[in-house]
């Protein structure tokens, strides 16, 4: 009996250490970072996207040009904020270049916006102007250390699913995707805008 017993112990602990090197924890502990630095992202966007209601109140007399700016950039987040990607979505490339271009947009939106204001001193010179500049300065850095995090999670998950001996598990028993990295759709959309000091 005691032989018996020994072996079935010895027997569920390889078959313990068999299923724990096949991917059965790793490939869901990989998928869930990588949904999580998403969430990140989404969090640092929409931090963004909070900001262009209090940039359309300091900027209101700024003057026509600067009207038709702001009403593009409004327009623009209003497209970005209506573009989701789910956690679900993440491995479905149409959906993550939508995100990306109504993000790129809002970018260059704020880009010119921006640097507008470069003309107008009495606007530089208020305080709250000055003060969400420098937010929506800050906010685009935590936006590429959002992405940037979010695709280091994405690489290892991706290369978690197509290793040995984890892609046993990632294909038998949890049947994993790739997911999409997150990736400008012009080149530069996810450095924060630039002030273009020249065109007046």
């Amino acid at each position: 009996m005691k032989l018996t017993t020994m072996l079935r112990g010895a027997f569920a602990a390889v078959a313990a250490l068999s299923l724990a090197a096949c991917g059965i924890n790793s490939v869901p502990a990989a998928e869930e970072e990588a949904k999580a630095k998403w969430a990140d992202v989404e969090a640092q966007f929409q931090r963004r996207a909070n900001l262009i209601p209090n940039l359309a109140e300091v900027t209101k007399g700024a003057g026509e040009n600067e009207r038709s700016i702001l009403t593009q950039v409004t327009e623009a987040r209003a497209k970005a904020t209506s573009v989701n990607v789910t956690a679900e979505d993440l491995d479905d490339p149409a959906k993550m270049e939508e995100f990306a271009a109504a993000q790129s947009q809002l970018s260059a939106g704020l880009g010119r916006l921006l640097a507008s204001f470069e003309a107008y001193p009495q606007i530089q010179s208020n305080q709250n102007y000055l003060a969400l500049q420098s937010q929506l300065e800050g906010t685009e850095n935590r936006i590429a250390v959002a992405i940037r995090d979010y695709n280091e999670a994405v690489r290892k998950y991706n290369t978690t699913i197509r290793t040995f001996p984890d892609i046993i598990g990632a294909k038998v028993v949890h049947g994993a995707e790739p997911m999409v990295p997150y990736k400008a759709v012009t080149e530069g959309a996810e450095a924060a805008p630039t002030l273009d000091m020249t065109s007046n």
